[in-house]
């Protein structure tokens, strides 16, 4: 079942199963477009994921909305990152989320146990900034995330999150770092030192190597750290 909406430009998909159980966790998906959003839940179902409902939200400015500060561009085909993750978190959680709500508790007539928020690549970092900005998330799944981000391990560091999360999953394809760029090589290096911290800190983490590059499969991989999340208690 999927119920599509149009919020501020943004095209939100809210995707839920067949159930009578009144009371659901809502994963918010950050996607690439809207296809990818119905592919990883596809892929969910498939898994047998515990019973939740996704909300996919696409046609965002990608390079800038996903990162959190000004980054230079990596090579001549690609454009500089803006850094405009806090004004977009601000619009997520006061327009986006509460117009959601609304409409599951109103039209769904479904309760929220908790939001969980999972992205890919650069979405996947979005997704662990977005704690240290709000404290609405309890679980985050970061697939293939862009940790190559100039500072962001130090930023990890030196600032404390506004979620209390309980657990957070993490993976990268085994051939990822294996490139010639020398930011995106540090990706697996970083993945890695940040799972470390955030499971010294007494979250519940995992880190999972795929087969592949970073573009090998990405809607199961992130289904597969969705499935992670919605299993821990």
């Amino acid at each position: 079942m999927i119920k599509e909406l149009k919020i501020n430009h943004k095209q939100v998909s809210i995707q839920y199963p067949k159930t009578d159980i009144k009371e659901l966790p809502v994963v918010i998906l950050h996607a690439y477009n809207e296809e990818e959003g119905r592919a990883v839940f596809e892929k969910c179902e498939k898994l047998h994921c515990p019973d939740f409902i996704l909300v996919s939200i696409s046609n965002l400015n990608w390079n800038h909305e996903m990162t959190p500060w000004f980054a230079p561009k990596l090579n001549q085909h690609d454009e500089d990152c803006l850094g405009k993750a806090d004004e977009y978190i601000h619009e997520l959680t006061t327009e986006i989320m509460p117009k959601v709500e609304d409409y599951m508790k109103k039209d769904l007539q479904k309760e929220i146990t908790y939001y969980a928020i999972a992205g890919y690549s650069l979405a996947g970092l979005f997704a662990v900034y977005a704690t240290y900005k709000t404290d609405i998330f309890t679980k985050v799944a970061s697939a293939s995330g862009s940790f190559w981000f100039p500072n962001f391990v130090e930023y990890i560091k030196g600032n404390e999150m506004k979620s209390k999360i309980q657990s957070m999953y993490f993976s990268l394809g085994n051939k990822e770092s294996k490139v010639r760029n020398q930011v995106l090589a540090t990706v697996e290096k970083h993945t890695k030192e940040i799972e470390n911290i955030y499971h010294s800190q007494g979250i519940e983490t995992i880190y999972e190597e795929n087969e592949g590059n970073h573009f090998h499969e990405a809607d199961l991989r992130m289904a597969k750290g969705i499935k992670w999340i919605l299993e821990k208690e």
